[in-house]
């Protein structure tokens, strides 16, 4: 649509029905027909709008008629200008009203496409610090039930121990008066049977001793009583213990085999570190007692061994593995295949975060019925 200010043509200003019916009005009021056009004739009266010439009239009776159509033309097209004039500004105030909503509606996505950001933003910050409160409570319980374990294994060794050392005292004496009644008895069959037999019972009461002192240092070096929190850490030392611990709970029915090569002191917490290589190997103990297809012969493989700049410690079943459907979900916490009241559900959940903790990882390669591999790998830091 052309603006007022342009200079119009008589086509701009009246399309061809408008011009065909300017001309049938012309003619009914004139004597003789009329007829506007854009050719110029001799008799033609020019029709001016806007001070230039936008047609010509011709025909009718005089040219006084003519001037008369021609004035009455020009006036007429006044009123088409106007309505052109408004018609124009109402398209320019739609235009560019829309166009503020155009600008206005980009600004909107703009700052609502700003706002799904920061939500987006916001909620990872969230779910980071639920993360952190979910480790940090972890990470208190993990702490407490340690607490809960040296002071169980303080009150052991304290309760035990004594009466351990008079007890394999007094062992030692009776062998002493058991060799002097031996020098004093008559030497009869039933004698000698009746003395062998008591030598029996006191070698079989002095290991049982022996046995129960051991156990009770696995179990001191395994919550780390008389250690700080950090310390030099022998590693061999804690798997050692570990491995006691286990055999100790499943009656030393296990086939454990140990391949430990010789391993630097490593800077650590000894409690959590023996409580990862216990929690390991009761899973592997565990594998084997589940492995319903076993033929009996179901051990389980300790190695350690130094990798570049790590020390690795590689605890390898051949018991039932796990299966696919489950091992997504292994280090989830509370998470147990396990009856009801036989596994927290926490083993490997602490077991790999105390070995990130100490700047390692926790790998677990497994297949259902194949057995399990675990590897933990700790770095050596410089002294």
């Amino acid at each position: 649509m052309r603006n007022f200010e342009d200079d119009p043509t008589l086509s701009d200003l009246l399309n061809g029905d408008q011009l065909q019916r300017l001309n049938r009005i012309l003619s009914g009021l004139c004597r003789q027909p009329i007829e506007l056009g854009e050719q110029k004739t001799d008799d033609s009266v020019a029709v001016d709008f806007n001070l230039q010439t936008v047609g010509w009239l011709s025909g009718g009776e005089s040219i006084g008629e003519r001037q008369a159509a021609a004035e009455l033309v020009s006036f007429l097209m006044l009123f088409v200008a106007k309505y052109r004039l408004a018609a124009n500004l109402h398209h320019d105030t739609t235009e560019a009203s829309y166009a503020e909503l155009q600008r206005q509606n980009e600004a909107l996505r703009a700052s609502e496409a700003r706002f799904r950001k920061l939500s987006g933003q916001l909620q990872e910050k969230v779910d980071e610090q639920v993360a952190v409160i979910r480790q940090t409570q972890q990470e208190l319980f993990e702490s407490a039930r340690l607490r809960s374990v040296g002071q169980l294994a303080a009150g052991v060794a304290h309760e035990i121990n004594n009466p351990i050392g008079f007890i394999s005292s007094n062992l030692r004496v009776a062998r002493d008066y058991l060799d002097d009644l031996q020098a004093i008895v008559p030497e009869t069959t039933d004698n000698a049977g009746l003395l062998q037999d008591f030598q029996d019972l006191l070698t079989e009461s002095v290991d049982g001793t022996s046995r129960i002192a051991s156990i009770v240092a696995d179990l001191k070096t395994f919550s780390s009583i008389d250690q700080a929190d950090y310390s030099q850490c022998n590693i061999n030392e804690l798997l050692h213990s570990a491995i006691h611990l286990v055999q100790t709970e499943y009656s030393h029915s296990l086939q454990i085999t140990e391949r430990l090569n010789e391993l630097p002191l490593l800077s650590g917490h000894p409690s959590r570190l023996s409580q990862s290589f216990f929690n390991v190997l009761d899973n592997a103990a565990q594998a084997l007692r589940d492995d319903e297809s076993g033929d009996g012969k179901g051990r389980v493989l300790v190695q350690s061994q130094v990798q570049g700049r790590s020390v690795q410690i590689i605890i390898q079943d051949n018991g039932c593995g796990i299966p696919d459907s489950n091992r997504a979900r292994i280090f989830d916490a509370f998470y147990t295949t396990r009856p009801v009241g036989s596994g927290t559900g926490l083993g490997l959940t602490v077991a790999r975060d105390t070995v990130r903790a100490h700047g390692g990882d926790l790998t677990i390669h497994s297949r259902a019925g194949a057995g399990t591999r675990v590897t933990l790998t700790l770095p050596v830091t410089g002294s």
